[in-house]
């Protein structure tokens, strides 16, 4: 055989080896704004709830069983899961729930956890911190702390929260829910119901609105929360942003603000379950606050981020917010703090979506809570692509 036939055969063998194992693109879609492709990472993942993203390029993946995960920049799961997790309650919504980096995790390792914790009464929402060590016996958290406990706790199963959110001062925002027990989110003194606001070691901090006040728990930012799953700081304001499951319709969306009273459940645009019955006042009081947006029926909202990148530049500005009903992404265009337009993409396609996150290259990542969850990357289209 000449050299230039052989040479022929083994480039067209290398072209045929690198498109079977190149990954293959995923389903194309045209949303109002973009078009882009949905390209599945990794599966494998049981009921995946939160993600981060590590300086190298991995991922880390919450499993609400109770398993912390690393997953490769190129999408391969580590079969291994990270030890030195915090032992979780994963009984009916609870168990390991949200995980983020400190704001200075390339200095001091910091690794954060929401969780349902067990203890004297029952259940609640804890956060946990560990330094992250990665190396040739595996990856692991180091030197656990717990930092912040709800209490008291209780037996019921639902209305956990729970999302973590540094602000740009480094104060870390942990939402949560009224645990089931619908009038234990009013009450200053019981930390069911309200989102807390703490120093990055668990301390208060002095400006918190009820901190050194009598009868009150200082820990507490605002109140009167039903079951906050998802919150992002707006990229221009700072301001925290958060959203909650309403009952039987009145999912809210909030611009959550110290000492305020998010109403629940004196008003709600939500009725009980079943039987359709009004709930507290009605929709509106003196001194509660009113949602920025509220879905009636329900979609029972999840993770939620604000889109900042260069990557889908027809999605700058917009909120972008996973449902768990009707298994899709919601985007929203906002006007200050007014939203102005929603598009539903994805509808039943991909299943419950858990988490929505951009990701540190401009892509949005979003988790599946399935018994088999994914990790998704949308990905806009090349100019061109048909």
């Amino acid at each position: 055989m000449s050299n230039r036939r052989l040479r022929f055969y083994l480039v067209a063998g290398a072209l045929v080896l690198a498109a079977t194992i190149a990954p293959a693109a995923g389903p194309v879609f045209r949303s109002e704004k973009a078009s882009f492709s949905v390209n599945a990472l990794t599966g494998g993942l049981e009921h995946p709830w939160g993600l981060a993203f590590l300086p190298d390029g991995r991922f880390l993946v919450s499993e609400r069983l109770g398993r912390l995960r690393v997953i490769s920049a190129d999408g391969k799961l580590d079969p291994q899961p990270v030890g030195g997790v915090p032992a979780v309650a994963a009984v009916g919504q609870g168990g390991l729930l949200d995980v983020v980096l400190h704001p200075k995790f390339a200095d001091n390792g910091w690794v954060y956890l929401s969780y349902a914790g067990a203890g004297p009464g029952g259940i609640g929402t804890e956060v946990a911190r560990g330094r992250w060590v990665s190396d040739r016996a595996g990856h692991r958290l180091e030197g656990l702390q717990v930092i912040y406990r709800q209490r008291p706790k209780s037996d019921t199963k639902v209305h956990f929260g729970s999302r973590l959110v540094f602000d740009r001062a480094g104060l870390l925002y942990i939402t949560q829910g009224d645990r089931g027990e619908m009038t234990r989110a009013q009450p200053l003194d019981d930390l069911a119901g309200k989102l807390v606001r703490l120093r990055d070691d668990g301390s208060v901090p002095p400006d918190n609105p009820w901190s050194g006040k009598a009868g009150a728990r200082p820990e507490i930012f605002s109140f009167g929360h039903r079951s906050v799953q998802g919150a992002a700081l707006h990229p221009a304001s700072g301001e925290l942003w958060a959203h909650e499951h309403g009952p039987q319709g009145g999912d809210e969306i909030n611009v959550v603000r110290a000492g305020r009273n998010y109403g629940w459940p004196v008003i709600t645009y939500g009725v009980n379950y079943g039987i359709g019955t009004k709930i507290g006042v009605g929709t509106q009081r003196e001194g509660m606050e009113q949602p920025v947006l509220q879905w009636t029926p329900s979609i029972a909202p999840s993770g939620m981020a604000f889109y900042s990148g260069e990557r889908f530049p027809g999605w700058r500005g917009n909120l972008l917010v996973g449902a768990l009903k009707f298994k899709m992404l919601v985007r929203l265009e906002l006007d200050g703090t007014r939203v102005v337009h929603e598009e539903r993409m994805l509808a039943e396609r991909f299943g419950r979506i858990r988490d929505v996150r951009q990701g540190p290259d401009g892509l949005i990542y979003l988790l599946t809570d399935e018994p088999d969850g994914q990790l998704l990357r949308l990905e806009p289209l090349a100019a061109g692509r048909p």
